[in-house]
């Protein structure tokens, strides 16, 4: 073991190159810093060019205000910078520190700047290698600055271990790009590499950071075109926050989190408080695999976030994070219920590619020749020469001889049997809207101009098919229901308590004896949820009441569900009164999702015309009715237009 040595000051050089380590861990750290500061110096147009994902070449050039050369001179020194005029950590309203990025930035690699002000006759340049800084110098330079990055890390080779490939890099630079032309859709950004097409992210004219119109248009420049006609805007003030943006329908989802931007003050920040309040809000209405697409922009006082707690400043702390957390998962939730029904384009886009025959095979062969799929259907009794009419296909259920046939050919449920009226009690009864229209569909032309048309058959005992004026719409008939029943008992809960129906015979249900001990713990909020229960001895609870909406549903099953979901939402660490902890409604919500479906209409049974579209005016009339409760599309509506494509009319 060496012996101690005494306390000594650090090579300038070598601080730099520690300091170096925090801000620029690789080529898209420097893009961001260096990109931060032409967005402070007023850029309007900001060129970013990389080559070898930004390792042998990053240059940044804008049109910004440029400096002098006494500024140019102190800009590359540590702790200096144009950018606290007071002095105040506390109330920070620009994006970065220009005294801090350069100096690291040119510890580790070759910086070269080139800078003029407006009002200078020349400019002036600079440059650092390793460290070690050059005289300023005249040089020839348009209003603005040039940066050039070369050979990054050639001062630190053991960093250049760390990157990843030349093709990951250059995506980071492009994601970072992306997220800071969110923020500012005012300013035009340009990326360009050896490798791809260049990113072209135009300004757009007179765009001012609340102006919702340029945000959408810089959304869709970013996430794609197809993001605009599937967002829904947001906008929302509380205690000192205010929160706009756009957020995606929840069937519009990706499959990672990058789509995700979040802006505060202008600033991109991935922080972990925003991404959980956004997982909370889509909790119920996307798949737990899937991610949401959005943009959304927090405003307020520089004082109330402090932006110094993360080296990159890509985290914040909020003074009140509570109440941030609040205000997006109110905002999100209050969007996707003024969706209401609305479902992404997608989900029809990708029914007809799944419609459109494998292999490129044509419908019919030549000469007229049918396809395998439709000898098969003439087998089953799709086609019948010599009949007058069309028959109905397997799956179709023939009208009864005393109903009217304005229902097309799809067939209707029977009725409960002889004395038995109330075993089929009518599920749409509460949720259908006083307006809806529950007649049969002879003669129904008005609940045609409806959003989900009206109903004109019904297949396989699962799907249901409805005409609009211009096109079809096919609705899974237990999605749909379950989530309306779901949403009726959050109404419900939120008025005061769930409306439950008592047993006759109170149910006993066995189970392991630490299974009865959860429910037991919990059964006091789940008391709020309509389901009333109590321990009954080792191993068992007797169940005495269920919301009413659930009436007839197995109550065995149903608890075997709500112990699933209690035990998702943590509720084993701590019995009921972790129920009471973090986000209460949410896991609330979590076991009410679970026990929707036992009161849903189930895939296999007939409903009756005016079932049917009760059931759609019910969807057309409740917020979140485009998706079910885990994520997938309840109905695919394909315009006229689609369905020509089909068969080649267009």
């Amino acid at each position: 073991m060496s012996a101690p040595q005494p306390v000594r000051r650090l090579d300038p050089v070598l601080v730099d190159r520690i300091a170096a380590g925090e801000v620029v861990e690789r080529p898209a750290s420097a893009v961001k810093e260096l990109v931060e500061n032409a967005i402070d110096a007023g850029a309007r147009s900001i060129a970013v060019t990389i080559e070898a994902g930004g390792r042998r070449l990053i240059r940044v050039v804008d049109d910004g205000a440029g400096m002098s050369p006494d500024d140019l001179l102190l800009a590359v020194e540590r702790h200096a910078t144009s950018k606290l005029p007071g002095g105040d950590l506390t109330r920070i309203d620009t994006l970065g520190f220009r005294g801090e990025a350069l100096p690291s930035i040119g510890a580790v690699s070759r910086l070269s700047i080139t800078t003029r002000t407006a009002d200078a006759d020349s400019g002036a340049a600079l440059t650092v290698e390793a460290g070690l800084r050059g005289a300023v110098r005249p040089a020839p330079a348009a209003r603005g600055t040039r940066i050039e990055v070369t050979d990054l890390f050639s001062a630190t080779p053991a960093r250049l271990k760390f990157l990843k490939s030349d093709r990951a890099e250059s995506a980071a630079v492009s994601d970072i790009l992306r997220r800071l032309a969110v923020a500012q859709p005012a300013i035009r950004f340009t990326l360009t590499s050896e490798n791809g097409t260049p990113l072209v992210l135009p300004a757009l004219a007179g765009a001012e950071p609340d102006d919702a119109t340029a945000s959408l248009a810089r959304l869709a420049q970013v996430l794609g075109s197809d993001f605009a006609a599937n967002a829904l805007p947001v906008a929302m003030a509380r205690e000192g926050f205010s929160l706009t943006g756009h957020v995606g329908l929840p069937t519009f989802h990706r499959g990672a989190a990058n789509h995700i931007h979040f802006t505060v003050n202008g600033r991109p920040v991935r922080d972990r408080l925003l991404l959980g309040a956004v997982r909370g809000a889509y909790a119920d209405t996307l798949r737990s695999d899937r991610h949401p697409v959005l943009g959304l922009a927090i405003a307020c006082e520089p004082g109330l976030v402090d932006v110094n707690v993360h080296p990159a400043k890509t985290e914040v702390r909020f003074r009140d994070p509570g109440l941030v957390r609040a205000l997006v998962v109110s905002a999100i939730h209050e969007a996707l219920r003024r969706g209401g029904a609305r479902a992404s384009t997608g989900v029809a886009a990708r029914t007809l590619e799944a419609l459109r025959p494998s292999g490129g095979i044509p419908l019919t062969q030549h000469g007229g020749t049918a396809s395998p799929s439709l000898f098969q259907s003439a087998r089953t009794g799709l086609f019948r020469p010599g009949t007058p009419s069309v028959a109905a296909p397997s799956g179709f259920h023939r009208p009864a001889p005393d109903r009217p046939h304005g229902f097309g050919e799809a067939a209707q449920a029977p009725l409960a049997p002889d004395g038995a009226a109330d075993a089929f009690p009518d599920p749409m009864a509460d949720l259908a809207p006083p307006a809806a229209d529950l007649r049969s569909l002879d003669g129904a032309e008005d609940a045609l101009d409806h959003p989900l048309g009206a109903a004109r058959a019904q297949l396989h005992e699962t799907y249901i098919v409805a005409q609009t004026r211009d096109g079809v719409v096919i609705v899974d008939q237990h999605a749909a229901h379950e989530r309306l029943v779901y949403e009726r008992m959050k109404r419900e809960r939120a008025a005061g308590g769930i409306l439950r129906q008592g047993l006759l015979i109170p149910d006993v249900i066995e189970m392991a004896p630490e299974a009865a001990e959860r429910l037991a713990a919990a059964a006091p909020e789940l008391d709020r949820l309509g389901l009333t229960l109590e321990a009954f001895g080792p191993g068992a609870v007797l169940v005495r009441a269920v919301p009413a909406a659930l009436a007839g549903a197995s109550v065995r099953h149903l608890v075997a569900d709500i112990l699933d979901a209690l035990d998702d939402s943590g509720v084993e660490e701590g019995g009921a009164g972790a129920l009471e902890d973090g986000p209460l409604g949410r896991r609330l919500d979590a076991v009410l999702s679970r026990m929707s479906c036992h009161g849903s209409i189930r895939a296999g049974r007939r409903l009756r015309p005016e079932e049917m579209n009760a059931l759609l005016r019910a969807m057309e009339a409740t917020p979140n009715s485009g998706q079910c409760n885990h994520g997938r599309p309840t109905y695919v509506a394909l315009g006229r237009h689609d369905i020509e494509r089909l068969f080649g009319r267009r």
